[in-house]
C-alpha cells in the first residue's frame, strides 16, 4: 500500500500478508547525505499526495464498512496501522522540530544576553578607567597647584625678606646720616662758642661804638628840622596873605567833601528808587542796575506777548474766566486805565503764581514778587522797605504787576489778631499805598487761607479767583504735558542719556491720572522730573514702563502722607485753641 502515501519509490513491492517494512529513520542533525553536499531538508522526500490517498482509501473503507457488515479483512487493517503510523511519524516529527526551534531560541536568547552582559561590562570597564583617567588628572592639577602655591608662597616670603632688609638698611643709613648729623652740628656749635668767648670783648666795644654813633647822627637831625619848621612857622605867621589863603582853602574844601557827600547820597536813592531792586522783591522781569553792572553790554530784550494760559492746564470754567481777566488787563494797559486788583486762592502748586507771570507777560507788563513771609522779620524797617517797593512799582514805564505769595502771613486781621506794632505799621503802609486803584502798577495776591485777610485788604480786592486741584481731565492734560516736556523731547532730542521703552503712551497717561487723583499741578510736574530721574540712575538709561509705575505708587504714597499729616494738624487745631504769636 506504499503507493498510497508515496512512501519507498523505487523500493519492492511488499507482498500481502506480510507486515510492512518499518519507514528508515531520519537523519542525524548535521548530518550530510556525502559528498560535502549541503543537508537536506527532513520532509523533501514526503509525498501529500500519498496522505490524500490514503485518507481517500480510509473513506472508502468506512463507506463499505457501513454498507457490508462483513468481517474487517487484514487489507484493511493494514490500511489503518499504516495511516496511524505514518500520522505518529509526522506528529513526532513536528514535536522534534518544534523542540529543535525552542532549542535555537533559547541559545539565540542566551547569545543575546552574553552579549549585552558583555557590552555592558566593557562599558563599566571603559567608564572606571576614564574614572581613573580623570581622578589622575585631577591629582596631578592638585598637585602642581599645591607646588605652584609653594613656590609662590616662598618668592613672597624671599621677597619680604629682601623688603625688610632693605628697610632695615635704609633705617640703618638714616640713623648713622642723623648721628653724622648731630655731631657735626654740635662740633660747629661748640666751634662757635669757643670763638664768640674768645671774641665777646671785641664783640661789644662793636656794638657800643655803633649805638654811639647812631645817637649822634639822630640828635642832629632833630636839631635840624626843629630849626627849618621853626623858620618856617614863624615865617607863615608873619604873612597875613598866606594865612588867609590856607584858611580859605580848608573852609572850601570842607563844603565841597559835605556837599559831594550829600549828592551822592541823594543820587543814589534817585538811582536806587528808579533801577534798584527792592529787599522784598524776590524775583522781577525789570532790568535793575545789579544786572546792568554784572552785564554792561546786555541788551533789554522786550518780552513779545503771548497766551496767558500757555502752559497752564485749569479748568474750562477757570480757564475761561482767567482768559477774560487776561485780555482785560492787556486792554487796560494799552488804554492806560486803572488796573483792577485780584485775589487767588486754592491749595498750593495750582497754578497761581505761574498764571501771575504769564498774565503779566501776556498784557506787556513787568512783573515783581515778593512773599509774605519776608516783612514780619524786618522789624522796623518794614515800614521803609514798603515805601520803596511802591516807588519802584510807580517807575516801571510798562505798568508793574505786583504778586504778593502766601500774603495772609502779614495782611491777617488787625482786630482779632495779636500782632507787633512793627508789622502793623507795616500793613497800615500798606493799606495807605494801596487805598486807591492805580494805572502804575496792578495788586495780584495769593493766599491759602484768604479767611484770615483784614478787611481792609477784603475792600481793596476787585476779583477773587478759584484755583482749585485738577480734576480727572485736567490731571490727565497735566500728566501727558509733564509727560512730553520731561521725558519725550530729551529722549527724542538723542542729545542726552536717555531713552524709552515701547508702551502704549497714552493708555499709560490716562492710567497715571486716574491714580493721582488729589494730587496738585506741582506734585504731578515733580512727578515727570522722578521719571526723568529715574531714566538717568538706570544702567542703560532706559525708561521703562515698571519704572514709570514704581515712581507713580511712591508718589501716591508720599500725597497720601502729607494729606495724613494736615488732617492731624486740623484736628489738632480744633481741638486745642492756637497759641498767641508775637509777630
Amino acid at each position: 500500500m506504499s503507493w498510497l502515501f508515496g512512501l519507498n519509490k523505487g523500493q519492492p513491492e511488499v507482498p500481502p500478508g506480510l507486515p510492512a517494512q518499518p519507514p528508515p529513520p531520519p537523519p542525524p542533525a548535521g548530518g550530510s547525505s556525502g559528498g560535502g553536499d549541503k543537508p537536506k531538508d527532513k520532509w523533501s522526500n514526503f509525498d501529500p499526495t500519498g496522505l490524500e490517498r490514503a485518507a481517500q482509501a480510509a473513506k472508502e473503507l468506512d463507506k463499505s464498512r457501513k454498507c457490508s457488515a462483513g468481517p474487517v479483512s487484514s487489507v484493511d487493517v493494514t490500511v489503518i496501522l499504516t495511516v496511524s503510523s505514518v500520522l505518529h511519524r509526522q506528529e513526532y516529527e513536528a514535536a522534534v522540530e518544534q523542540l529543535k526551534g525552542d532549542q535555537m531560541r533559547i541559545q539565540a536568547e542566551e547569545r543575546r544576553k552574553t552579549l549585552n552582559e558583555e557590552t555592558k561590562q566593557h562599558q563599566a570597564r571603559a567608564q572606571y578607567q576614564d574614572k581613573l583617567a580623570r581622578q589622575r588628572y585631577e591629582d596631578q592639577l592638585r598637585q602642581q597647584q599645591a607646588l605652584n602655591e609653594e613656590n609662590l608662597r616662598k618668592q613672597e616670603e624671599s621677597v619680604q625678606k629682601q623688603e625688610a632688609m632693605r628697610k632695615a638698611t635704609i633705617e640703618h643709613e638714616m640713623e648713622l646720616r642723623h648721628k653724622n648729623e648731630l655731631l657735626r652740628i654740635e662740633a660747629e656749635s661748640k666751634a662757635r662758642a669757643r670763638v664768640e668767648r674768645e671774641n665777646a670783648d671785641i664783640i661789644r666795644e662793636q656794638i657800643r661804638l655803633k649805638a654811639a654813633e647812631h645817637r649822634q647822627t639822630v640828635l642832629e637831625s632833630i636839631k635840624t628840622a626843629g630849626a627849618v619848621f621853626g623858620e618856617g612857622f614863624r615865617a607863615f605867621v608873619s604873612d597875613w596873605d598866606k594865612v588867609t589863603a590856607t584858611v580859605a582853602g580848608l573852609t572850601l574844601l570842607a563844603v565841597g567833601v559835605y556837599s559831594a557827600r550829600n549828592a551822592t547820597g541823594v543820587a543814589g536813592r534817585y538811582i536806587e528808587a528808579r533801577l534798584g531792586k527792592p529787599s522784598l522783591v524776590r524775583e522781577t522781569s525789570r532790568f535793575t542796575v545789579g544786572e546792568a553792572i554784572k552785564h554792561p553790554t546786555a541788551k533789554r530784550l522786550k518780552s513779545k506777548p503771548q497766551d496767558a494760559l500757555e502752559g497752564v492746564v485749569l479748568s474750562p470754567s477757570l480757564e475761561e474766566r482767567v482768559r477774560d481777566i487776561a485780555i482785560a488787563t492787556r486792554n487796560t494797559r494799552q488804554n492806560n486805565g486803572l488796573y483792577r486788583n485780584i485775589l487767588m486762592y486754592g491749595p498750593p502748586g495750582t497754578g497761581k503764581t505761574l498764571f501771575a507771570k504769564k498774565l503779566a507777560v501776556h498784557s506787556g507788563m513787568d512783573y515783581a514778587i515778593m512773599t509774605g513771609g519776608d516783612v514780619a522779620p524786618m522789624g522796623r524797617d518794614g515800614v521803609t522797605a514798603m515805601h520803596k517797593v511802591f516807588d519802584w512799582a510807580t517807575t516801571s514805564r510798562r505798568g508793574l504787576l505786583l504778586f504778593v505769595d502766601e500774603a495772609d502771613a502779614f495782611l491777617r486781621k488787625r482786630s482779632t489778631e495779636k500782632i507787633s506794632e512793627d508789622l502793623r505799621a507795616t500793613l497800615n503802609a500798606f493799606l495807605y499805598r494801596t487805598g486807591e486803584q492805580s494805572n502804575k502798577f496792578m495788586l495780584v495776591l495769593a493766599s491759602n487761607q484768604p479767611e484770615q485777610f483784614d478787611w481792609a485788604i477784603n475792600d481793596r480786592i476787585d476779583e477773587i479767583v478759584n484755583f482749585a486741584l485738577p480734576g480727572p481731565e485736567e490731571r490727565e492734560r497735566l500728566v501727558r504735558l509733564y509727560f512730553d516736556k520731561y521725558v519725550l523731547e530729551p529722549a527724542t532730542g538723542g542729545r542726552q542719556r536717555m531713552k524709552l521703552a515701547q508702551f502704549d503712551y497714552g493708555i499709560k497717561c490716562s492710567e497715571i491720572a486716574k491714580r493721582t487723583e488729589g494730587m496738585s499741578g506741582r506734585e504731578i510736574s515733580k512727578l515727570g522730573v522722578a521719571w526723568q530721574a529715574a531714566a538717568y540712575s538706570s544702567e542703560d538709561g532706559v525708561l521703562t514702563e515698571a519704572m514709570i509705575d514704581a515712581r507713580v505708587d511712591d508718589a501716591v504714597k508720599q500725597h497720601l502722607q502729607k494729606m495724613n499729616w494736615l488732617h492731624a494738624e486740623e484736628e489738632a487745631q480744633t481741638l486745642t485753641p492756637p497759641p498767641t504769636v508775637s509777630f
